[in-house]
């Protein structure tokens, strides 16, 4: 936190109770998503405990579906919810939710609307750029831009009146002058208030200190080159874009100069910043029909900028791009990726250490040999680092001022990325008992102090070894899983094979047989009717030994058009045998099935296919059964309807059939082939 707040402010708001926080299903998620091995299944059962946000959480999923990113049909399950959108959204839909559902109103002067709408303008607009600068994860980027001015809501929960009018007095927007009046009238700002509540709810101290600092960079305590410089630059600009936004069409040509100096100082030219705008512009209106915010729809931000480009950049005073230190962590698709820290690569070492001497020794010796550095004094510090910094290599003290180091390598050891990471331990004795317990903890080496700096290079070297072994492993796993995901291509290619008439593109008999067995027991289960067709084509024999396969075979493709065309999306259509297709008709009654058969027979012949100068009319004959009370099985459901069929054929052809009422089903013949 920076030095200029007084905490004691804070744990005395905090004691009343008011200030706004998540609730409920969302503060229960957001805890079980911290953890490593977080499980779906007891995520659905958090989710499922809220229907309203089971609702929003669903229509999510579909959203997608209707975009075509997920499977086709309709997201109604949880579980299948959680999959479809990843745990990441889950986190950020249930934070912003539980926020929006329970702060939208209090303060008569504040306007909670507009606060929401530029609040989730920024959450996707950090999440863009951060895309880009790649100096924090992007999902926990979208979290620090949603809560970025919380410390205002939490005033106007904490003292709605007062607020709201301290809010009429500022009509103008002036965020110096609000800041003044808020210390006046409360003895603290929002910016003290946001940054107290992130670093309270658990969010690391790069992004408290960017929150605080980024309304006035000049009092910022912290490198103007760091991460937390380019996290507080970024979020100037998307305060700046959710302001060019929401602004009135006649106030955004003054808006517009601003919004680009802001883009510039993160080295993003105006085409760039273009293309970056109509991203969040087009993430913001479906995110905020989701969560039930007002937005509005913008023209093409080329336009809005480009139009005004000659007056924009007459007004702006230029700036030396800002320099962007390498991300201290990389996004959750590349965690898998491997760093090469092989024999002239650099290792990135955290040194755990509360001495501030001996810290400095030791990161002298490291940064000399060319090693990335940081540091940590607490053990609260050491776990912060370790997910932003993914060091390869962690030096800790064996004794640190709140804990043990023992206990930092512990909980490192419980984390899947921290099982990775190389521990030395640096001890002031070679007790042998505390030796034991240091390895059984999880510590790969350890050192005496003071450090010697030839011994702790030799042990890096070392180290090395072992870091370089981790790696090739992972290279060899990521190459086995792209080994296993193309043979799973494969097999599904196979699969399709062996299931698939080539000719035609309809199922083969085997997927048929086995789809026939699971509509069975449904009917059964739920005493549905179920109705079977077997088609066959006219004289298919005669024309083959007439005009040759492949007219043969142009005949066939010609039936199964028809059949599409003729058939309902839900009937299953297989071609069995030569010119013979079954049909399997769920849900429907014998009688609908002869409707829907003399659907096809009429499609079949109501034209003739053309092959060169020959024309051929073509027929076919169909026999119809149901799953009565006579049928037991479902080798005798298509007995029966091969019986009708061969009933239709006795009859001349070009007919549908239904078989005899009375009929054993021994005396049933087998589904032909003729």
């Amino acid at each position: 936190m920076p030095s200029l707040f007084d905490i004691t402010k804070f744990e005395q708001l905090k004691a009343t109770g008011d200030l706004p926080s998540p609730r409920g299903v969302a503060l229960a998620i957001i805890h079980a998503t911290q953890g490593d091995d977080v499980s779906m299944t007891e995520l659905a059962r958090i989710i499922k405990s809220d229907p309203a946000f089971v609702s929003r959480l669903t229509k999510e999923a579909n959203s997608l579906v209707g975009l075509g990113v997920a499977r086709q049909r309709s997201i109604i399950a949880v579980q299948e919810a959680l999959t479809v959108l990843g745990l990441s959204s889950v986190r950020n839909l249930a934070l912003g939710f539980s926020l929006l559902s329970n702060y939208r109103r209090g303060a008569a002067g504040f306007d909670y609307e507009r606060f929401w709408s530029a609040s989730l303008l920024c959450a996707i607009g950090m999440q863009t750029v951060t895309r880009r600068t790649r100096v924090a994860p992007a999902d926990e980027a979208y979290c620090v831009g949603l809560l970025c001015r919380i410390g205002e809501l939490a005033l106007a929960t904490v003292h709605p009146e007062q607020y709201g009018a301290l809010h009429d007095e500022v009509l103008d927007g002036n965020p110096d002058r609000l800041v003044a009046l808020e210390r006046e009238r409360f003895a603290m700002d929002h910016r003290e208030l946001s940054a107290a509540m992130l670093a309270d709810w658990g969010f690391p101290k790069v992004f408290t200190e960017s929150v605080f600092a980024h309304e006035a960079l000049g009092e910022a305590v912290f490198s103007p080159v760091g991460r937390e410089a380019v996290i507080a630059e970024s979020l100037v600009l998307v305060r700046r874009l959710a302001d060019f936004c929401l602004a009135e069409e006649a106030s955004q040509p003054a808006l517009a100069p601003l919004l680009i100096e802001a883009a510039a100082r993160l080295s993003i030219d105006v085409e760039a910043l273009s293309e970056i705008s109509d991203h969040v512009v087009a993430e913001w209106t479906s995110w905020g029909s989701l969560l039930q915010l007002k937005t509005r729809v913008l023209p093409p931000f080329a336009s809005l900028l480009g139009l005004r480009l000659s007056v924009v950049t007459a007004n702006v005073v230029p700036h030396p791009p800002l320099a962007v230190e390498p991300p201290l962590r990389r996004e959750p698709e590349e965690e898998s990726a491997v760093v090469p820290a092989g024999p002239k690569s650099h290792l990135r070492i955290l040194v755990v250490e509360a001495d501030p001497d001996s810290r400095r020794q030791i990161c002298e010796i490291l940064e000399s040999v060319g090693h990335k550095v940081e540091e940590a004094e607490t053990a609260r510090q050491a776990a912060e680092q370790v997910l932003l910094f993914l060091p390869h290599l962690m030096i800790v003290d064996w004794t640190l001022p709140d804990g043990s180091g023992l206990e930092v390598v512990e909980r490192l050891r419980q984390i899947r990325m921290g099982r990775r990471v190389y521990v030395l331990v640096l001890t002031g004795g070679h007790d042998e008992q505390h030796l034991v317990e240091a390895f059984e903890s999880g510590v790969d080496d350890f050192m005496s102090k003071p450090v010697n700096p030839r011994v702790l290079l030799a042990r890096l070297r070392a180290a090395q070894r072992v870091v370089n072994l981790h790696q090739e492993i992972e290279q060899d796993r990521d190459e086995m899983r792209n080994f296993a995901a193309e043979l799973a291509v494969s097999n599904r290619r196979l699969q399709e094979v062996a299931l698939l008439d080539a000719l035609t593109g309809f199922p083969n008999r085997r997927y048929f047989m086995d789809r026939v067995e699971q509509e069975w027991a449904v009917s059964n289960r739920n005493k549905r009717p179920l109705s079977c067709m077997v088609i066959d084509i006219d004289q298919f024999k005669q024309i083959n030994d007439t005009y040759g396969h492949d007219v043969g075979d142009a005949v066939l493709k010609y039936a199964s058009t028809c059949l599409k065309r003729g058939l309902r999306a839900q009937d299953v259509i297989a071609r069995t045998g030569g010119d013979e297709f079954v049909v399997l008709c769920p849900d429907t009654t014998v009688i609908e099935a002869e409707y829907a058969a003399e659907r096809v027979r009429r499609t079949v012949e109501s034209e003739a296919i053309c092959i060169g100068e020959l024309c051929l009319k073509v027929t076919v004959s169909i026999g119809v059964a149901d799953c009565d009370r006579l049928i037991c099985s479902p080798d005798a459901l298509v007995k029966a309807a091969d019986q009708g069929l061969y009933a239709a054929k006795q009859a001349g052809r070009n007919r549908i059939g239904r078989a005899p009422v009375q009929l054993e089903q021994d005396t049933l013949p087998a589904v032909g082939f003729r």
